[in-house]
């Protein structure tokens, strides 16, 4: 891939995805900006992570310093335009149709090990993108791994905002559940152990798949009727959790979603967001957001992890310092993430792995 393709695009989706444009100028000021800024804010309380967890990336203190270390180049960074290269012994299977909501087909990619002898656990990895972009190939730099990991693993497309909205990916994301479920013997998976992955906009929805078993009108569109699109784990990646908030109740990435102004229809916002459905009964959820994120900030994550405390429900909360919205661009945050994703699969799905 050439060097002027990741300049290009993991910039544009880490700095301009993040809300600005990058305000760097001449090298002299990136280094001033570097340490420029106050430390982010710590709830070491919050904070619930394997014993054996390795220590996280050492952050920044701003996003401005952010910027500087890619000016600088001291900031790593993974290319998602690159077409990953499926290792051997793992096979693909591209644009599988999942369900199908009048003429337009819904589609996922699939990766799973080529010698399967017996039942494995299934992840279905779900993308970001505020609702109206992002591609299911975003992921793959995830879905090749754990295919060789040991899991069969799909990662799905779904209507955007402008095609229809709330809850039309919602309801897309439970038929992909479903799905799974219902080609579980085909596919060699075993149906008790399938997880939601999703960062942003894609953790929102393994968000509202995890804890909305009992809204069945959301498992009415895409076929596979009479499946259940319960999953066994939830991974959510910097997912908003609430759009009841002051800020989304206003935000155009949220009223463009639900298509209503928050004044006229304030149900509406509650039932789209995750927290209001969370409760006891709900899957075991690995939580992991960034204190430097401006598109989710910190202290809403930090909300529903709370409640997840008060109702006692098994989690993990990688709350990383100094980090940004889609910090797994960077190559250091993925290697930590993914350590944190193995631990909690190996222990929720019990699946060891290679």
């Amino acid at each position: 891939m050439k060097k002027e393709n990741v300049l290009k695009k993991w910039p544009r989706r880490l700095l301009i995805g993040l809300g600005s444009i990058v305000p760097i100028g001449a090298l002299a000021v990136g280094y001033l900006l570097l340490w420029q800024g106050r430390p982010p804010a710590r709830r070491p309380d919050l904070v619930r992570l394997p014993e054996n967890a390795p220590p996280a990336p050492r952050g920044y203190p701003t996003m401005n310093s952010i910027y500087a270390a890619y000016v600088l180049k001291r900031l790593d960074l993974l290319d998602p335009a690159f077409d990953w290269p499926v290792p051997p012994g793992v096979a693909e299977r591209k644009d599988v149709e999942y369900g199908r909501v009048g003429d337009r087909p819904l589609l996922l990619d699939l990766y799973y090990p080529e010698a399967l002898d017996h039942p494995l656990p299934g992840l279905l990895f779900i993308h970001g993108g505020g609702w109206v972009g992002g591609d299911k190939r975003d992921y793959k730099y995830y879905t090749v791994r754990y295919a060789q990991r040991g899991y069969v693993v799909a990662t799905m497309g779904y209507r955007f905002a402008d095609e229809a909205g709330f809850p039309a990916c919602v309801e897309d994301a439970k038929c992909a559940v479903r799905w799974m479920r219902s080609q579980a013997e085909e596919l060699r998976v075993d149906p008790d152990r399938i997880a939601v992955i999703g960062g942003s906009a894609g953790g929102y929805l393994a968000m509202m798949v995890g804890y909305s078993p009992e809204r069945e009108e959301w498992n009415a569109s895409g076929g596979h009727e009479g499946v259940s699109s319960s999953v066994a784990a939830v991974v959510d990646l910097y997912g908003p959790p609430d759009l009841t908030v002051p800020m989304a109740q206003t935000h155009p990435t949220v009223t463009g979603f639900l298509k209503t102004p928050y004044d006229q229809d304030p149900q509406l916002y509650a039932s789209a967001s995750p927290i209001t459905h969370l409760d006891e009964n709900d899957p075991p959820t690995l939580v992991i957001q960034g204190t430097l994120d401006d598109i989710v900030p910190v202290e809403f994550t930090d909300a529903l992890v709370e409640k997840m405390q008060e109702l006692n429900l098994p989690h993990c909360y990688a709350r990383i310092d100094g980090w940004p919205h889609t910090m797994d661009a960077a190559r250091p945050v993925n290697e930590y993430v993914q350590w944190l994703m193995n631990a909690f699969l190996e222990e929720h799905l019990a699946r060891s792995h290679t």
